[in-house]
């Protein structure tokens, strides 16, 4: 298991912190999630994890369990903490949290424009599993493919 950062701590997603989580999300996002998708997400039991550091929001993850597959909501790091390793340890996290579930895979969907986060997720093991033409709106106007990627975690 990867270990974050000290003093980097992981902590339950509760609806005190939704306003900083969707704050961080517009930040990180092109297309964040509002407040109230956040809200319904939790009153609706899905699992959602934070990353502090000193009362800081590094960053965050939301997931759901459907039976025996995890799926990867929502994710991401404010801008000034990318690339020192929070985003690993937030895809440990959800690993961690998959396998006590004893779930059988994670999936997740990515933009296609986004190198960095496919490279991630490659290095977490995760494999392309297949596209989802125009899913996503982008920037200025139109349509953007996901890539929709997959982990085994147990046979």
């Amino acid at each position: 298991m990867l270990i974050c950062q000290a003093p980097a701590q992981r902590l339950p997603m509760t609806e005190q912190w939704l306003p900083a989580v969707a704050a961080l999300d517009a930040q990180a996002q092109h297309h964040p999630w509002s407040l109230r998708q956040f809200t319904d997400s939790l009153q609706a039991g899905y699992h959602g994890e934070v990353l502090v550091r000193h009362g800081e929001l590094l960053g965050f993850y939301m997931a759901m369990q459907a039976v025996d597959e995890g799926h990867l909501l929502c994710i991401s790091v404010a801008p000034a903490q990318q690339g020192q390793g929070y985003g690993q340890c937030l895809l440990a996290a959800l690993q961690e949290w998959a396998d006590g579930l004893q779930l059988q895979s994670l999936w997740l969907e990515v933009r296609a424009s986004n190198s960095r986060a496919h490279s991630l997720y490659l290095h977490h093991g995760f494999i392309e599993a297949g596209r989802r033409k125009n899913y996503y709106a982008a920037q200025p106007a139109g349509r953007e493919d996901a890539v929709v990627m997959c982990q085994i975690l147990c046979a």
